[in-house]
């Protein structure tokens, strides 16, 4: 029997339903039951704290590496049920990357078209060229949905979306995707890294060059693109300097090029303006190196960090008497991002049950949470890239400089709609036919090497098939079995962050109520 959760229903109750619930932050929690090398025993809690050796149950367990990374399937939860928090939270960190473990596409080594080889194409051969790249850059978007959809490390991702999304670069103005997937590459590099060593780095990157104007920046013609937004965007925040301090950094960047056949960064002291500038108070002839330094000196800029990871991974409202002491730390550390992190995750804003459920899946972690939550398979990842892109969130193409705005903005009415439409693919993409390989390699349910019959699939994009009895059979049910209110509580747990906002017919199949669950508007939040 179908649930009783229509389309009609759906919108009349649940679009008001979730926009007031986020708004009012309801704690209507369920009441149920390659890696980077930094010495990890520095990020760990004092013995005696007694908060960070509580065990996680899975609930914990489920909130705690949803809320870091993506959420996890069956396997991934059993490794982190029973740790203390202080256990898991050293175990999530431990774990991250600098290398993604999906091979890239082998064109992003290729070199970019010299100033001679340009000019010697014809108009077809430029129109030919230029669709070639917008269809690379879909490539590189399906790469990266692999990329998070398979990582041992989701929380590797997850950071490199945040940068992503702080250090804006884009196709709109990054014409050659070699350049984007480059900075992407960065991007995880340093992800977990030092965030000054990132900021130097991306600051003469090649696509922010670009994105930001700073590659044409010269002597006497200074361009204040990247002096405004590294303030106003990277650093300090809105408030903590002046338009005079814009101009004066402005000159320091001046000199830092591109090479015009490679697209590399290079100096160019014939452009740079070597003269005294005053930033922040301090004056000298400063280079672009050394004004970054003197925004990294002031304390505003641990403060500014820290809040926007305190919005990632906490809430949507900082709480300033919190974030003071993680940022002092940060800073105090030179600027360790584990050390941010790990401080964010053992304190106790974050772990407090009214904090569950209130932030809101941005587009890539709903499509990714859906896809590793239940081990889909897939013939291609772009069909789920393209899908991103529909709810709002098209990689490598942010909105503007100040990146996607997140939080409440990801639901409207056609975003929602979206969603319900995706968990309805799903659906209609059930089988019981065991895991074949993507074109990009091993699907991930490929690794659990569980035996399953042989059954006609049902066609959905990009080929994703969803073996749900499979995945029912963890909670000794099946689709079309009819699950008893024991059952049905264990799928909420393992689904939701929050009680169901609309009814379920109780007397439902394992399917309809499962639909149900993802059709809610809990399924939205984390």
């Amino acid at each position: 029997m179908k649930s009783v959760l229509t389309r009609g229903t759906f919108f009349r109750l649940s679009l008001a339903v979730f926009l007031v619930s986020i708004a009012c932050a309801l704690p209507a929690v369920a009441a149920q039951d390659k890696t980077t090398h930094a010495p990890l025993s520095r990020y760990q809690a004092a013995e005696g704290d007694e908060q960070a050796q509580t065990l996680l149950n899975a609930d914990d367990a489920r909130f705690f590496l949803t809320r870091v990374g993506f959420a996890p399937d069956s396997v991934e939860l059993a490794h982190y049920v029973g740790l203390t928090r202080e256990q898991a939270v050293h175990k999530v960190l431990a774990a991250t990357r600098t290398v993604a473990v999906t091979p890239l596409p082998s064109w992003v080594q290729e070199p970019i078209p010299t100033r001679e080889e340009l000019k010697a194409q014809t108009v077809d051969q430029r129109q030919a060229e230029q669709h070639a790249r917008g269809e690379r850059y879909e490539e590189l978007r399906a790469w990266w949905v692999r990329e998070m959809a398979t990582t041992p490390s989701p929380l590797t991702e997850r950071m490199t979306l945040f940068w992503h999304n702080h250090f804006t670069s884009g196709q709109d103005k990054v014409a050659y995707p070699q350049v984007m997937a480059q900075q992407n590459m960065l991007l995880r590099r340093d992800a977990l890294g030092n965030f000054r060593e990132l900021l130097h780095d991306v600051a003469k990157d090649p696509a922010m060059l670009q994105y930001l104007d700073g590659a044409g920046s010269r002597k006497g013609k200074p361009n204040e693109n990247f002096a405004r937004e590294v303030m106003e965007l990277f650093t300090l925040g809105e408030g903590h300097y002046s338009q005079q301090d814009v101009s004066q950094a402005a000159r320091a960047y001046t000199g830092w090029c591109l090479n015009p056949d490679t697209q590399a960064y290079m100096w160019r002291a014939d452009l740079h303006d070597d003269g005294v500038k005053t930033v922040l108070g301090q004056s000298g002839p400063f280079d672009g190196e050394q004004v970054l330094d003197i925004l990294l000196e002031q304390p505003e800029t641990a403060t500014f960090i820290t809040t926007k990871l305190w919005r990632e991974f906490v809430s949507d409202t900082p709480d300033p008497a919190s974030i003071e002491p993680i940022a002092a730390r940060f800073r105090a550390s030179h600027y360790d991002v584990k050390v941010a992190l790990h401080d964010l995750f053992l304190s106790d804003a974050f772990w407090d049950e009214s904090r569950r459920g209130i932030l809101v899946k941005s587009p890539a972690e709903f499509v990714i949470d859906t896809v590793r939550t239940f081990d889909i398979n897939y013939d291609s990842t772009a069909p789920f890239a393209s899908e991103m892109r529909t709810l709002g969130e098209n990689l490598f193409y942010p909105p503007n400089v100040k990146g996607w705005p997140g939080g409440t903005t990801w639901i409207n009415s056609s975003t929602l709609l979206a969603r319900m439409q995706f968990v309805e693919q799903l659906f209609r993409a059930t089988e019981t036919a065991p895991p074949r390989r993507d074109q990009n390699g091993m699907s991930r349910s490929a690794r659990s090497a569980l035996p399953a019959p042989q059954a006609t699939t049902r066609a959905a994009p990009g080929g994703m098939r969803f073996d749900i009895d499979r995945w029912l059979a963890h909670y000794n049910t099946a689709a079309e079995a009819k699950p008893g209110l024991s059952i049905e509580l264990q799928l909420q747990h393992a689904v939701l962050s929050l009680t169901p906002v609309d009814a379920i017919e109780t007397d439902s199949t394992g399917s309809a109520y499962l639909e149900s669950l993802l059709m809610d508007p809990a399924y939205q939040l984390k």
